[in-house]
């Protein structure tokens, strides 16, 4: 059974960009787009680049090394070089709070209280 982990305040991640949380013992890169926020893995399927420090453009978000793109809502790869998708996470904002879902086996310790 997955567990929801507190990242931080929503208005940490402005419309438009993504920020990096560490959560769980995973490297998430959190956006906020016009579909709302979303969480992928932040590590390049292709060379393990740091995907919250690239670019994001709309849905997409480029990884800084080599200009691979993966759409942030489902962590498919969608421009070379990368092939391979990332993990994508889903996202709830509860009371100006972030929250993620996670999967037990990272061990996440701060989980939302109350409903599910």
């Amino acid at each position: 059974m997955a567990e929801w982990v507190k990242l931080g305040p929503a208005d940490a991640v402005p419309l438009g960009q993504a920020k990096v949380f560490q959560a769980g013992g995973c490297r998430l890169a959190v956006a906020r787009t016009a579909s709302g926020f979303h969480a992928i893995e932040d590590t390049c399927t292709h060379d393990g680049g740091p995907l919250g420090e690239g670019e994001l453009d709309g849905e997409l978000i480029e990884c800084p090394r080599h200009g691979a793109r993966f759409d942030m809502r489902t962590g498919t790869a969608v421009v070379l070089p990368a092939i391979l998708p990332v993990q994508a996470f889903p996202v709830r904002e509860t009371n100006g709070e972030l929250f993620v879902e996670l999967p037990d086996s990272t061990g996440a310790k701060t989980k939302e209280k109350g409903t599910r």
